[in-house]
């Protein structure tokens, strides 16, 4: 007859509620636009560090952190950048849009 008592069917129905709320609240904080634009904040940042952090180690750029106090013209003074990937990478961008333009163009005429 616990199960008929009217105290405990009470306390039930009050743990009940009490954990629907939790619940219920866990949700809107969830879907909240706020949090949503918050956890999409910081999803992007941690990507864009991943990206430069394998950027730099498949360019073999070492990252070391940049505080704002560092004098802009000793900023590259310990290791200058390799601007060859960077102009390899452009050039095979400028050889392969003009293979594709040229292709197009020819495709047209037939």
């Amino acid at each position: 007859m616990a199960d008929t008592d009217p105290d405990e069917l009470e306390r039930r129905i009050a743990r009940t509620r009490a954990e629907l709320a939790d619940t219920v609240d866990a949700i809107a904080d969830r879907v909240s636009p706020k949090r949503v634009a918050e956890r999409t904040v910081a999803d992007v940042k941690t990507r864009a560090n991943n990206l430069v952090a394998s950027v730099g180690d498949a360019l073999g750029v070492t990252q070391r952190p940049v505080e704002y106090a560092d004098d802009p013209d000793r900023l590259w003074a310990e290791e200058q950048p390799s601007l060859a990937p960077v102009l390899i990478g452009v050039g095979v961008v400028l050889v392969v849009g003009a293979a594709i333009t040229l292709w197009r163009r020819r495709r047209r005429r037939f």
